[in-house]
């Protein structure tokens, strides 16, 4: 193991693309203007094109409109849409004035159809406006190190400055499939969601055609403007490999994903980090003063990294508390790679830790004739 740290915080940073095409290579041939494929796991650029090249995104700002959404809890909430929210040009969920929905069923919305009515509604429902919801959104850009993104729009309908590279989107991606409820919702391709006045089930069709034309594909949006051309972000996995790719200003983006992944998946490889080396961690009121810990071990999608490459911080709080059973989780292990973060996993106890034993307190001299008083009242 290369280097472990122990920390209670940790910063996420993130690698500036890089063009990695090796001299006399074969690579794919692509009709977009920008293109990306990583490692969904490391961040490692596969195969770019003008990855850090700021351009219009279209619909796949959508990615998140919808993270935010689902981060914000709440989604089976029912509440009535916005009705000057969902007056909007584009693609549609179907959303009309006087509608009862659900926050989930508005993440199916902007995923599935696309829809800018549900990104709209969703903006507003959230943060009251659809200004205050687009500084949310770049906050978070921010907070992410996503350094060629500004949103105007939750939809994607261009503003002003509105916009940003495949490789940041390429990293949104990667984030927003972390979540759980994201990946469900994104690799459907079809969904049957209630809304309307009364609500009623309703059946929402993906537009994203890899989910069933790419073996292994789970997302994850689609995108098109006059300004931006046909966008697309998706992720697939084959055989424990995960890779996510982007292509911006695309005519032929079905196929160049296809030509893309098939690249991909010929250089990636999956690489099992074994994690037998953890130290031990400071233990408070029990018998010893230190804890032995264990983890799983994890499979990581890399291109060039070994596991010299990773680094490995412990998060914990200054002492474990006895009484600790094996098994309980009593920390975690943030994995970087090159200062990216790329996974955390638990860290459970290896053993037992009981409280410490005490000796009894003897009773004073006092304490012991006021004892033996009262026994001889009851004997």
């Amino acid at each position: 193991m290369k280097k472990i740290i122990l920390s209670f915080a940790a910063v996420l940073l993130f690698l500036l693309p890089g063009n990695i095409c090796a001299a006399g290579e074969k690579l794919p041939e692509i009709s977009a203007k920008a293109a990306v494929l990583i490692s969904a796991d490391t961040g490692e650029i596969i195969f770019q094109v003008n990855s850090g090249e700021k351009l219009p995104m279209a619909s796949t700002t959508k990615i998140m409109t919808a993270l935010l959404c689902i981060e914000s809890g709440g989604l089976d909430e029912e509440f009535v849409v916005d009705s000057e929210a969902i007056k909007v040009e584009g693609s549609s969920m179907g959303l009309q004035e006087g509608d009862i929905v659900t926050k989930y069923a508005l993440c199916c919305g902007m995923l599935l159809p696309s829809g800018n009515d549900a990104a709209n509604a969703a903006a507003v429902k959230i943060a009251g406006s659809i200004e205050n919801f687009a500084d949310m959104m770049n906050q978070r850009a921010r907070e992410l190190g996503l350094s060629k993104t500004y949103f105007v729009t939750p939809s994607g309908l261009e503003g002003d400055g509105h916009g940003s590279s495949a490789y940041d989107m390429a990293l949104l991606a990667r984030e927003a499939l972390r979540n759980e409820t994201f990946r469900e919702i994104c690799s459907k391709q079809t969904v049957s969601v209630k809304f309307g006045d009364p609500p009623y089930e309703r059946r929402l069709y993906n537009t994203n055609k890899l989910l069933s034309g790419y073996d292994g594909v789970y997302g994850v949006k689609t995108g098109f403007t006059d300004e931006a051309g046909r966008c697309l972000v998706s992720a697939c996995e084959r055989d424990g490999v995960k890779l996510i790719c982007v292509t911006l200003n695309d005519r032929n983006d079905w196929n160049d994903h296809t030509a893309m992944y098939d690249y991909g998946f010929s250089k990636a490889k999956k690489l099992s980090l074994r994690l037998n080396e953890l130290p031990e961690l400071d233990l408070a009121g029990g018998e010893n003063d230190v804890i032995s810990v264990k983890s799983a071990s994890i499979d990581l999608t890399v291109l060039d990294a070994d596991e010299k490459a990773f680094d490995y911080t412990v998060l914990a709080s200054p002492f474990v508390y006895a009484p600790v059973k094996e098994g309980d989780e009593i920390a975690g292990l943030r994995i970087s790679c090159d200062g990216r973060t790329v996974a955390e996993i638990p860290l459970y106890a290896a053993e037992n830790a009981d409280l410490k034993r005490t000796a009894p307190k003897k009773r004073s001299g006092i304490v012991k004739k006021f004892i033996a008083d009262i026994r001889k009242l009851f004997s």
